[in-house]
């Protein structure tokens, strides 16, 4: 699986045209006739599926960070203009969109519903346990993507089939109205059920692969997601499920547990380090080299040519090129001073996560900025190479969801029995802050706290927001208790006001309510 580009030796893969808004587009299926006939055509696809997956990494943090409150806007450290400000405000309306066409998930989705269709119903040769083991990955996929499409957009077009491979259509067969949120979710629920059901007693892990322990982690979000979260389209919204889904997700989370495959890392900074791919804490991770593609952690680092030699620590003390950045480094996105200083020095994370300077020496003067150095890569022959593994899933978030679960259950006394773990792993079993046993809501925003010096950069924030809830079980995302000011030391307000609460989705853009009259703006936009 590490060598996915090779693998994508089918056009379809590479080049994808559009005749609707669905990205429902024909494709030259290198002669379909004569594919689809023995066992490696179908693990070619299915690599190239995974080399699809690979693409999408960033977009975790563009869907479930960019709007989190956590980065800044205008200009970083050395003056580089940021990136995403309508989003890192939250300015969207029904004109500024701040993505558009879906994220480009349906081009994804033509792929894996094609794969579908053809291992479930084609491939006479492939014995049931055969058919299973392929169809377990390709279920997983597509209840992955749907996900995140409904927690970006709630009811979405549930596009399953690959209507125009059966050959000429029209146009107005290709339209498609949004499914309700609550029928979005049901079948999101469905897919993932299936998933898990194929994958049977299989538990072969690679962890750059879509694996049982893959489909046992996006379950677990599924399913705590649709207990906690209230979705509303005007038409069919849906109502947060309470216990049900809550120990339904709890089960999914035991299973990755009790494999005994995975285990919180001692040192927090080896998670993510190039020479520790594929470490205990990795459930997934999209892999990357140097001789194939790399990553965009230059957006999170330091302009070498704008910090190298005029940089300064806290004393005043010239940095040089403290990170090796080998005129590497771009620097469109950055974090808040406040999200930086809430971590203590004595958090592992901070250093984990952070660089820390100052643009002069001067403490009367000086500005204080930071860079994300998880994903650095390595330097090899004088030339820096962003090649860490961008993870999907990991261990930590095991443990801190059943945290959450915990708590939503009333077992107060677990939930912070889970916080310690993390809490002990990042003090390095040294002094740590142990949390109490406390009330739902002092615990639920411990758990958002923990979850933001965890997963910075990792996609979460955005999500955790909505899920997590106050004492009246309104999400966090409307509390300034979980905000981070935009200056340090300014007065934190909710992320969204209160009659903002349709922004909890994202609209669609023009072009694609344009292109067809059945699809329907964004409810409250």
């Amino acid at each position: 699986m590490k060598k996915i580009l090779s693998a994508l030796s089918l056009a379809l893969l590479l080049t994808l045209g559009g005749c609707n808004v669905l990205d429902l587009a024909p494709i030259d299926f290198n002669a379909a006739g004569s594919y689809w006939k023995n066992e490696a055509q179908i693990e070619t696809y299915l690599n190239g599926l995974m080399g699809q997956f690979r693409s999408d990494y960033s977009s975790p943090f563009m869907l479930g960070e960019v709007r989190g409150s956590t980065l800044l806007e205008g200009t970083s450290l050395e003056n580089v203009s940021l990136n995403y400000a309508d989003r890192v405000m939250n300015r969207l309306t029904k004109d500024v969109t701040g993505i558009s066409n879906w994220n480009g998930y349906y081009a994804k989705l033509l792929q894996v519903n094609h794969y579908i269709d053809q291992v479930a119903n084609g491939c006479e040769f492939l014995s049931d346990a055969q058919r299973n083991q392929y169809l377990a990955p390709g279920y997983g996929l597509r209840a992955y993507y749907y996900f995140m499409l409904y927690r970006t957009y709630g009811g979405v077009p549930l596009e399953t089939s690959v209507k125009i491979m059966e050959g000429k259509v029209e146009i107005t067969d290709l339209y498609m109205a949004r499914a309700t949120a609550e029928e979005t979710l049901n079948f999101i629920k469905e897919d993932i059920n299936r998933s898990e059901q194929c994958y049977g007693s299989d538990r072969t892990l690679d962890r750059h692969a879509w694996s049982y322990f893959a489909t046992e982690m996006l379950k677990a979000q599924i399913y705590l997601w649709s207990a906690k979260v209230d979705t509303n389209d005007g038409k069919g919204p849906h109502k947060a499920t309470g216990s049900a889904d809550l120990n339904t997700a709890k089960t999914a989370l035991q299973n990755i547990v009790g494999s005994g495959q995975f285990a919180l890392l001692d040192d927090f900074s080896k998670i993510f380090a190039y020479n520790n791919k594929g470490n205990k804490e990795e459930i997934l991770a999209v892999y990357f080299n140097n001789t194939e593609t790399t990553n965009n952690a230059p957006n999170f680092i330091f302009q070498a040519a704008l910090t190298v030699g005029a940089l300064f620590d806290e004393d005043g003390n010239n940095l040089g090129d403290p990170l090796n950045l080998c005129n590497t480094g771009m620097h469109r996105n950055e974090y808040r001073e406040a999200l930086v200083r809430s971590f203590d020095k004595e958090d592992a994370r901070r250093a984990g996560t952070f660089f820390e300077a100052y643009d002069s020496p001067n403490p009367a003067t000086r500005r204080f900025g930071s860079c994300v150095v998880k994903y650095m890569g390595h330097v090899e022959n004088g030339s820096r190479y962003y090649d860490s593994d961008v993870i999907i899933y990991r261990y930590a978030d095991v443990i801190l969801m059943l945290a959450e679960i915990e708590n939503s259950l009333g077992n107060g006394a677990a939930a912070a029995g889970y916080i310690n773990q993390i809490r002990q792993r990042a003090y390095r079993g040294v002094d740590y802050p142990v949390f109490p046993t406390s009330d739902f809501a002092t615990t639920e925003l411990a758990i958002l706290k923990e979850r933001d010096k965890e997963f910075v950069a990792e996609g979460t924030r955005w999500f955790d927001l909505i899920r997590l809830q106050d004492a009246n079980k309104k999400p966090l995302v409307f509390s300034a208790a979980a905000a981070y000011p935009m200056q340090y030391g300014g007065e934190a307000t909710p992320v969204l006001s209160s009659n903002e609460t349709h922004k909890l989705l994202w609209p669609v853009n023009a072009a694609v309510l344009a292109a067809d009259p059945e699809l329907e703006q964004t409810y409250g936009y």
